[in-house]
């Protein structure tokens, strides 16, 4: 009697850690890859630079591997991607604004040439083999951002990416709760979940609340003002030049990454 066929999700990285996020879905011979991050280095780590998942799985398959499906921009989820098409050359799949920053990275590794990029907004569905695939809007910190509710021959596979139960958004977008509560009433066979800071108690305050804070900082301080962030927090980012502009203050933007970035952005029309 042959063998029933049987869903295997492999980590790659991601897992107990910051970083490197990096799932594979495979059933029979097809392979779906979701995220594809790096993980920047522990003080201890002298001399890296970068952390990578290790895809000698997928290197060792890469005939199978259908696509990645990507849940957001943030490096780690997307980082990791101009290191690993070389060895593992597939369709990928994200939104505008991920894909956005995506090619940049692409571009200074001189592989945009060799990458397809497919674009897909909240509401779209993709057909890989036996994955069919629904991207969902969640609020974070970057616009843009999806969960993924993945349709397989043995049940539904939920993976949330990053996400934030923020009822007042910057963008006024709150996460689709809707459409996750619609595939919870009808069987969810494995959720895959963000899950950071989520052994403290309490509640993540809405980013609305970061706008709140620079307004009181800029109406207190006359002089220079330095904000540090990381370069893809768009919102914040977005909040602090608001701000800026209703007190009539000058913006400089430094660094490469901040700049790319904002540059992106802005090209797209966020």
């Amino acid at each position: 009697m042959a063998k029933r066929p049987r869903l295997r999700a492999i980590p790659l990285g991601g897992l107990g850690e910051i970083g490197r996020n990096m799932m594979a879905l495979e059933y029979d011979e097809n392979i779906v890859v979701i995220d594809a991050g790096l993980m920047f280095p522990e003080e201890e780590m002298l001399g890296v630079d970068l952390v990578l998942p290790d895809v000698t799985y997928l290197a060792e398959r890469k005939e199978k591997v259908l696509g990645f499906l990507l849940t957001h921009g943030h490096e780690d989820h997307v980082g990791a991607l101009p290191y690993i098409l070389p060895k593992v050359n597939a369709p990928i799949y994200g939104s505008r604004l991920t894909l956005g920053f995506i090619k940049n990275k692409l571009r200074e590794h001189k592989l945009v040439e060799q990458a397809d990029l497919r674009e897909v907004k909240a509401g779209d569905v993709v057909e890989l083999g036996p994955f069919k695939t629904e991207f969902i809007h969640v609020a974070h910190s970057i616009p843009d951002t999806t969960a993924l509710a993945i349709e397989t021959p043995v049940g539904m596979v939920v993976h949330s990416g990053d996400f934030k139960m923020d009822q007042t958004p910057v963008d006024m977008r709150p996460t689709d709760m809707a459409r996750l509560s619609h595939f919870g009433d009808h069987g969810v066979m494995l959720l895959m979940s963000d899950s950071t800071n989520a052994e403290r108690d309490g509640f993540t305050p809405s980013e609305r609340t970061i706008g709140e804070a620079f307004q009181e900082l800029f109406g207190q301080c006359p002089g220079r003002i330095i904000i540090s962030t990381f370069a893809s927090n768009i919102y914040r980012i977005q909040q602090a030049l608001n701000t800026a502009a209703r007190y009539k203050r000058k913006v400089a933007v430094i660094g490469r990454s901040m700049v790319n970035n904002l540059t992106i952005a802005q090209e797209l029309g966020y």
